[in-house]
């Protein structure tokens, strides 16, 4: 058995400084009281060490931290049994506090969270962050952004209680904010808190909590579209004058399932027709400020193979012999040949699709009686989904087609399954 000498050095030391800190406190008191002087209030009741009382009859307790810091804290009363001094904050006495601070003390808490406020430990628990995602940094900058305009920003870590981290989050939804972006800021509060208690600045974490039974989940689910709309959206693309350029790339997404970024970051090399499938191992992304950067698909599992059938292979044909040849290729982050490029000679981004499905939507609607509803790239992935589970392709299968690290997300958040599909589902098992 080994013993810790180190550790009970660092213990050693810590007991070492409190018996100082304490033993010194009379000295810090107005009027320079001597350690051996019997120090009393104004009622004639013994002080003990660290306390004192000043003229206007307000009671001050001086402590050492968990870090050595000198620390005090103020009341008004000097027992729980004193009465509150008229036109006073009611709080409780200086005797709870020093309890509860020698609580915290000796668990090892930091009784005052280290003075720190909300937006100091969320930019804590971020600058802590290295590596991440395009999409997950702008997230932070996000929720950073939120909590600085937020007066709850300000506010000590340690005087955040369960009930206020509720209220703040109704209060954003209260000023206008969305289900999702409430979701993007408690996803990150929530583990910087998770963090002060693991430094053992606080004790629990306020915001632990399920999110739907404090604010309203008033985001819209991105629908699938039927079979039949989706002929009649691809028929008219394919029909338009001026549309018609975006068919095969359009086809494309209806019938792979690929996310947008992944689409936009394909290049001559991702397309296997030999083995008839789509290397997945990257995607395109453009900051604000227009920086283009390849980065590793969404999660783990995105990294695959996508099969690819006759016809979506006919339209890669299509599209890369259609490909414009630009004077100088455009290379991001060593990757050339992309298959689409905007008129300025660089690769095509996701906002690019979704300006394209807007207008032949808004043509299409400006024309027929019975309106299509919104139709996204990602609404093509979730078609893709729901189409490939209603046909019957085994669960885990489809999860690998579509890159979901949770099968959960595969089953739950992208198969739209209605009433018809489960009758059509009951006859064929019923006539087996």
């Amino acid at each position: 058995m080994q013993f810790d000498y180190k550790g009970l050095l660092i213990d050693f030391e810590r007991w070492l400084w409190y018996i100082i800190c304490y033993h010194t406190e009379a000295l810090y008191v107005e009027g320079e009281i001597s350690l051996s002087e019997v120090r009393k209030d104004n009622k004639g009741r013994k002080l003990m060490t660290g306390e004192s009382q000043d003229k206007e009859g307000r009671y001050r307790y001086k402590y050492c931290d968990a870090f050595g810091n000198r620390k005090s804290v103020y009341s008004w009363r000097l027992t729980e049994s004193d009465s509150y001094p008229k036109g006073k904050r009611k709080d409780i006495s200086l005797r709870e506090k020093e309890k509860n601070i020698q609580k915290e003390l000796n668990d090892g808490i930091n009784p005052d969270g280290g003075n720190m406020t909300v937006l100091e430990l969320v930019e804590k628990y971020i600058n802590q962050k290295r590596g991440v995602k395009h999409n997950t940094q702008a997230n932070y900058n996000f929720v950073i952004n939120v909590i600085k305009k937020e007066s709850f920003g300000a506010k000590r870590i340690d005087k955040v209680k369960l009930s206020d981290a509720r209220e703040w989050l109704i209060k954003l939804q209260d000023d206008g904010r969305g289900y999702s972006s409430i979701h993007s800021i408690r996803g990150v509060v929530r583990p910087a808190f998770q963090m002060a208690v693991d430094d053992d600045l606080i004790r629990k974490n306020p915001f632990e909590f399920q999110l739907a039974t404090v604010v309203v989940n008033d985001s819209v689910t991105r629908e699938a579209i039927t079979r039949k709309q989706e002929r009649e959206f691809l028929r008219f693309i394919k029909e338009d004058k001026h549309f018609c350029k975006y068919y095969d790339g359009i086809y494309i997404l209806f019938k792979t399932g690929l996310r947008v970024s992944e689409f936009c970051g394909l290049t001559k090399e991702d397309i296997e027709f030999d083995k008839e499938r789509i290397k997945v191992d990257h995607q395109l992304q453009r900051k604000r400020d227009m920086e283009y950067v390849i980065e590793t698909p969404k999660t783990e599992k995105g990294v695959r193979y996508v099969p690819m059938n006759e016809d979506v292979a006919e339209c890669f044909k299509r599209i890369i012999e259609n490909r414009r040849n630009p004077k100088i290729e455009p290379m991001i982050d060593g990757r050339i040949g992309f298959l689409f490029l905007d008129k300025n000679d660089m690769p095509m981004v996701a906002l690019h699709w979704e300006k394209y499905f807007q207008h032949i939507r808004e043509k299409y609607n400006s024309i027929y009686k019975v309106q299509m509803p919104v139709i996204t790239p990602h609404v093509c992935r979730h078609t893709f989904c729901s189409n490939m589970a209603k046909s019957g392709m085994n669960p885990k299968t489809l999860q690998y087609i579509m890159g979901h690290s949770d099968i959960g997300v595969t089953l739950n958040t992208y198969t739209h399954l209605q009433f018809d599909d489960a009758k059509e589902e009951m006859k064929k098992v019923c006539n087996e």
